[in-house]
């Protein structure tokens, strides 16, 4: 069963995409077949994380990533593409990314859950 999300919440991730780019689970693989050096983050809640996650992908949870991201050897024009559990968080997490000056961020649409529905590989630690 698909999550309900709540009016106000869906404004504001509404609000965040149109500043945002997004990118399809195809695109995503496509740059990983390319051999494209991009960062994959999980933005996701560490119980998720720890459920299973992409392969190379790296953790900083929705509600650190504007604290942490600076914390990392990032360039602010470093290839992006973060994911969550559909799209929608990583959306969020994209435009406060930009609003610090990163300027190569996209969100995965689709998510995790687009992702392992596919059939791609997933890490489950």
């Amino acid at each position: 069963m698909a999550k309900q999300h709540t009016p106000a919440f869906l404004a504001i991730v509404n609000d965040a995409k149109k500043r945002v780019k997004e990118v399809s689970i195809d695109d995503v693989k496509l740059m990983q077949a390319s051999g494209k050096k991009i960062i994959l983050i999980d933005v996701r809640e560490d119980r998720e994380w720890h459920n299973g996650h992409l392969p190379n992908a790296v953790h900083i949870g929705k509600g650190v990533i504007e604290r942490d991201i600076e914390k990392t050897s990032y360039a602010t024009d470093q290839e992006m593409v973060l994911y969550c559990g559909g799209g929608f968080r990583s959306s969020l997490a994209c435009d406060n990314l930009q609003k610090m000056g990163y300027t190569n961020v996209t969100s995965m649409d689709g998510g995790f859950s687009g992702w392992k529905n596919s059939g791609h590989d997933i890490v489950v630690p």
